[in-house]
């Protein structure tokens, strides 16, 4: 597999912001140096004196220091970033860049985008570990075609190794694009550890190999400074005499940022979408119930019929006690099924399993919820637990993801490789207690597993891949070929192994193949001090079977499955390919040996550290000197007037509370598209809410507990025996049959003239789209929030014909897509202007589709005057409630309900979201129901599903029963006519149905359905 890389907006303007510092500094090709003996200095290469190589070109002296500063303030007021006073370090600048969001990729372009702007072509990237200089070092490799397609030239890059020092020359003697790459320890040391970069050395000709490298007048890229740049590191680094220095890392230490040029933190990454969401399964110790009798709840299981649970606990087997898991219903004795262990006699029979907070509790009045384990806990039971949770989470994710094309890996963290694999006296390897408990685990969940309807192919893939093949160790190895333990210095928490991480980047897009036959693994399990060496985008599970010290932080603990995720293509799944489901996919789910609640606290309190400079309330300042942009690109820079202006008008539209905090007001009307902004800056609308937007929010990155949040919706029977709800869905069940009535030959000549005018086929071209997901409202809509707001695109054209292999039906296509006859849709066709028909073969799939629309629109004009619909006796079952499962995710799409007809609602907006809030509360309403796909009305232009069914208390409105659409507009000019058709379908279905006795309207609150119901 070949990964591609897509051109993203962020990551260009991370690149520009570079540039743009030294505009005005003239484009220069290489300069070539000379050595005569006393110095270097600058010739024509018809000098005749021994060569050196090339340098960059220096700032040139009409580019002052005051220009570039004032360069530098312009590009911060652009990222919205605070101008610096002065140039902090010279020609220092900082980039700070999430974790998983392409920090290599972005300064490599920033290479290329500084040798095209400015002719500098030598750079040195200089990394603070091994394992982060072998990724930096296959990005290189990987990117190296992706770059040159849209450069046209070459990085030469190599790893810095003092036995081959040939490399520094050729850096030197090459006046094309280089860099070389080089880890601290290489030019740090003194005195008789001194390197030998610092000696001069016979075999480079007496010379010392700093001595060149600096008169290449170098661009220093420095990785991780805030590990790279000790006191000594900063005085050496000066040895390479560069021409500037650019840092790059996700946690910079606040006392050496310099000159910040451009940002995107933890915050902007999750809202807008970059990384993966977070989700944790926590595992609580609850030694507190006065008991020592072991029992695990691995999870809740919802069904159409009674929940169950499944339980692990103790059984007395012939040859001992052993830990065995069953699906358990409420009556469930332990005592029995443990063939009677004396530690579950008293009272531990299930007496009730409660799906909405995922608990069991039993006779005893002992309560425990899902993730959590009480009586006797070994290390090694902890440590069983938790590879079982990995592997249940890994094949649910697979299972969703193995039809898209993704294949999905699970990341195993241990301290020592004993755990994992045993070698006797002759060197014959055996499993590892981790690895037996592994196999043991993935059998029982395998054999144990319900395949479902259409779940075929991916029972062929399990059943292709033997379990002692699909996990595999990535350690250091000995000259014998053995697994050891990685060495870590002191005062270190990542090792050095060099081999080990060879490993590890050899066989990254191997992983990613989901050919059983040459890639059957999909659980590796690795060594802790190897933890920065991986760097795989498909890692999904990230498990860590050893307690985390205070070293290893939480963000790094989930940094190395943060990338998004990519096809069998090697192609990216981001929010270009699948919109708002991006992180419905890009899900990390973390195992921890700890709580939910200790692992979440612990990981927002570290991204609240990293974030803590941003503004915390809304305010006149906030605006001040910001530039904005409206959507012909035209800026301005805020005033003070202007600033106070747009705060008054936040506070005027109860956006901003007294303190400055944003509203649910404002978070409402941004879900909604209705964002006010005061006058003054009307046409920069988009950029006065990012503004606004920056400010940070506690709510925001909440990590999501992925034991508790999916939800199964099953119908309350108490509900559907109530007087009022019977009495509703007696007046709305019937089924009806419509007839159409208008002239087709004008349907014809209105569709041949829609045609002509209209029909705009684009040639085959690609799109790159960027965008900014809306301010989150709460915790639970960080991991789900639907509000991502494209802000520009750009289009690469690539003329391609329609091949000849391929046969087109357009004629039964436009049939399907329209339902008109064959003979009307032929007659179209020949109707329309040779030219219009001749884009067909540009994009024969974009006209069928832009055509069937043209035409439907069309139809849809002529419908609403011309149809009538009739009552059958056929009428809907309340089995429309029950087939299909419904499930949602809560606190994303779903919530729970009181007087929903289900236990839970899932919504499909946050405008939805807040008319079933009100429905909820409301004393007026008996019952309501958002009606399933199910129950639809057909129309010409399609099935069409009414959102809601409400039944009022009788007495209390004027009518009692409503059908609802809710939209979070009601003008008519902004329902497309084809939705507006059907609407006007359902009207005329309700009248003929219910003579009058039922109301169906679209509304877009719950105060105008009151409206409606109590004229």
């Amino acid at each position: 597999m070949r990964l591609r890389f897509k051109h993203q907006k962020f990551q260009a303007d991370a690149a520009k912001a570079v540039v743009d510092v030294f505009a005005g500094q003239p484009y220069l090709t290489p300069s070539y140096m000379m050595d005569r003996g006393d110095g270097y200095y600058r010739r024509t290469l018809t000098d005749e004196e021994d060569f050196t190589g090339w340098s960059n070109h220096k700032i040139v002296p009409e580019l002052s220091d005051h220009i570039i500063l004032e360069n530098l303030q312009k590009v911060q007021r652009m990222n919205q970033l605070k101008p610096s006073a002065n140039l902090e370090g010279r020609y220092n600048l900082t980039i700070e860049m999430e974790t998983g969001v392409g920090k290599t990729y972005t300064y490599i372009k920033t290479m290329y985008e500084l040798n095209r702007a400015y002719g500098w072509s030598k750079f040195i990237v200089v990394v603070p570990s091994i394992a982060i200089r072998e990724g930096v070092y296959k990005s290189f490799q990987v990117t190296q075609e992706h770059f040159a397609e849209e450069y046209g030239k070459k990085v030469r890059f190599f790893i810095y190794n003092s036995a081959q020092l040939t490399e520094i020359d050729r850096f030197a003697s090459d006046n094309s694009i280089c860099a070389m790459i080089i880890n601290s320890q290489a030019f740090n040391a003194r005195g008789k550890n001194a390197r030998r970069i610092s000696m001069k050395l016979d075999e480079f000709r007496s010379r010392r190999p700093i001595d060149i490298i600096a008169k290449t007048n170098p661009i220093l890229i420095i990785d991780e400074p805030q590990s790279v740049e000790g006191k000594q590191t900063k005085k050496n680094l000066k040895q390479f005499n560069p021409l500037l220095t650019l840092r790059y890392s996700a946690t910079h230490r606040s006392d050496s940022i310099y000159n910040m040029v451009y940002r995107l933190d933890a915050m902007d990454a999750y809202n807008k979408r970059l990384v993966k969401k977070i989700a944790v399964k926590g595992i609580s110790e609850s030694g507190s119930t006065a008991t020592e009798s072991y029992v695990y709840l691995e999870s809740i299981n919802l069904s159409k019929a009674a929940p169950t649970a499944t339980l692990q606990f103790d059984y007395k087997g012939t040859s001992g006690i052993r830990k065995i898991a069953r699906t358990v219903s409420e009556g469930y004795n332990l005592y029995d099924n443990s063939n009677y262990i004396e530690e579950y006699k008293q009272g531990f029979v299930v007496s009730r399993i409660d799906g909405r907070d995922d608990s069991v509790e039993f006779l005893n009045g002992i309560k425990v919820y899902a993730g959590d384990v009480i009586g006797k806990v070994s290390e090694d039971q902890l440590r069983r637990i938790q590879i079982r949770e990995t592997i249940l989470s890994h094949i649910q994710r697979e299972r969703e993801l193995f039809y898209k094309g993704i294949k999905v890996l699970s990341l195993f963290f241990i301290d020592e490789v004993a755990k994992y694999r045993l070698y006797d006296d002759t060197g014959q390897p055996s499993n590892g207690i981790y690895a037996e408990m592994f196999e043991e685990e993935y059998r029982d969940i395998i054999n144990n597993m319900q395949i479902g309807i259409g779940e075929d192919d991916y029972l062929k893939y399990l059943q292709a891949i033997p379990v002692e093949k699909t996990h595999a160790g990535y350690f250091s190895i000995d000259k014998r070929g053995k697994m050891i333990d990685s060495k870590v210095a002191r005062k270190e928490t990542t090792t050095d192994d060099v081999d080990a991480y060879e490993l590890i980047m050899k066989n990254k897009e191997l992983l990613l193949d989901r050919d059983p036959k040459r890639s059957p693994v999909r659980f590796i399990f690795s060594h802790s001090a190897l933890r920065e060496g991986w760097d795989n985008p498909n890692v999904f599970q990230i498990c860590t079977l050893k307690q985390s010290s205070s070293e290893i932080r939480k963000r790094q603990e989930v940094g190395r499955g943060l990338r998004l995720c990519v096809n069998q293509d090697g192609e990216r799944m981001d929010a270009n390919v699948l919109g708002n489901d991006v992180q419905n996919v890009n899900v990390l789910t973390v195992i921890a040996s700890e709580s939910y609640d200790s692992f979440a606290k612990g990981l927002q309190t570290e991204i609240a550290e990293a974030v803590a400079d941003r503004p915390r309330a809304v305010t006149a300042e906030l605006f001040v000197g910001k530039v904005i942009k409206d959507d012909r690109g035209n800026e301005q820079v805020i005033d003070s007037d202007t600033a106070h202006a747009i705060q008054y008008d936040l506070i005027l539209n109860g956006y901003i509370d007294k303190r400055g905090a944003l509203t649910d007001k404002y978070h409402a009307d941004k879900a909604n598209g209705e964002i006010k902004v005061a006058e003054e800056v009307a046409d920069y609308a988009a950029s006065v809410i990012e503004i606004i937007d920056s400010i940070y929010d506690a709510r925001i990155i909440q990590p999501e507990d992925a034991r508790s949040n999916n939800v199964e919706l099953h119908v309350d029977e108490g509900k559907l025996a109530m007087p009022e709800f019977k009495a509703l869905w007696a007046k709305i069940n019937s089924k009806t049959v419509y007839v159409v009535d208008f002239d087709t030959d004008e349907l014809i000549r209105r569709s041949i003239q829609s045609l002509d005018g209209r029909l705009r086929v684009p040639k085959i071209f690609f799109r790159v789209e960027t965008g900014t997901m809306e301010q989150i409202k709460s915790k639970e809509e960080l991991v789900g929030g639907d509000s991502f707001v494209k802000k520009e695109s750009a289009s690469y054209s690539h003329t391609i014909a329609a091949s000849t292999s391929v046969k087109y039906d357009l004629i039964g296509k436009l049939v399907e897509e329209t339902k008109l006859t064959r003979k009307a849709i032929i007659q179209i066709l020949k109707g329309i202007q040779p030219s219009v028909f001749g884009q067909f073969k540009d994009n024969p799939e974009e006209f069928i589709i832009k055509a069937a629309a043209l035409i439907n629109d069309e139809k849809a004009t002529a419908i609403i005057q011309h149809i009538t619909y009739d009552v059958m006796d056929d009428r809907y079952g309340t089995d429309v409630f029950t087939d299909p499962t419904i499930k949602g995710r809560l606190g994303v799409n779903a919530m729970k309900a009181k007087k929903h007809l289900y236990d839970h609602i899932v919504y499909d907006s946050s405008n939805e979201q807040k008319f079933a809030e009100e429905l909820d509360t409301n004393t007026d309403v008996a019952v309501y129901v958002k009606l399933p796909d199910g129950f639809y009305i057909s129309t010409p232009v399609g099935r069409y599903n009414p959102d809601w069914a409400i039944a009022f208390y009788e007495g209390t409105v004027k009518h009692i029963y409503f059908v609802a659409e809710t939209k979070g507009s009601m003008n008519s000019m902004q329902l497309r006519l084809i939705e507006e058709s059907k609407i006007h379908c359902a009207r005329e279905h309700f009248k003929a149905i219910s003579n009058g006795e039922v109301i169906y309207d679209v509304v877009d609150s719950y105060q105008s359905l009151l409206d409606l119901v109590t004229k």
